[in-house]
């Protein structure tokens, strides 16, 4: 058949307090857009985006959540078969990088990652271009050193370093989905088959 494969599918969450700049940050990654007008994200959005890792193309599955406890319930479903999580904070607001802590031990207990000691986070501050910063780089690069995730920085309205953490976030999505598809072949991979469908419209 001459068709080529169907490139890799790898969801990447972003999770964090309400008002950090999820959206801002998918959106100048996904469509390089920025908006001064907030709105709070109601339950999730995700966007999709075609990424060229070690010479071969997947699609990065971005899932933008609200930050707020009230939907926190949406967590479980939502959380499940990522490969990778994206915690982020706003460096202008100490309260966000302090509860990085307890969005990570969320998504550790709700999306019942296959190896939680080897899932990958990647830490990204938002908002580097606002003065009155409360959380340097070094204090946020030490919590990522005692947690074995990847820090980056930057500002989705400057659109400064928007693109590494989002390349670093399928780098490790990929290794992941290798590592456990291979380790479960066919179990790993999150779609859902329906028969009477042609398209699949799940949102797993």
């Amino acid at each position: 058949m001459g068709e080529e494969k169907t490139p890799v599918t790898l969801k990447t969450i972003l999770i964090g307090n309400s008002g950090v700049g999820k959206s801002s940050v998918m959106n100048r990654y996904v469509d390089n857009r920025f908006t001064n007008m907030y709105r709070a994200t109601i339950g999730t959005d995700f966007f999709s985006k075609a990424v060229r890792v070690n010479g071969s193309t997947v699609t990065l599955q971005i899932w933008d959540t609200a930050g707020t406890e009230r939907f926190q319930s949406l967590g479980t479903p939502l959380y499940r078969g990522s490969q990778c999580c994206m915690l982020v904070f706003d460096v202008t607001s100490l309260t966000s990088f302090s509860a990085l802590e307890m969005w990570r031990k969320e998504f550790l207990v709700q999306g019942e990652p296959q190896d939680p000691e080897d899932f990958p986070f990647v830490v990204l501050g938002n908002k580097t271009d606002l003065s009155n910063r409360e959380v340097s780089r070094k204090k946020a690069m030490q919590w990522c050193e005692e947690i074995g995730a990847e820090y980056f920085e930057g500002s989705a309205k400057e659109d400064l370093d928007m693109e590494k953490p989002f390349l670093r976030a399928a780098e490790l999505g990929l290794q992941q989905y290798k590592k456990h598809t291979l380790e479960n072949t066919g179990h790993f991979q999150i779609t859902c088959e329906q028969p009477r469908e042609t398209r699949n419209t799940c949102e797993c």
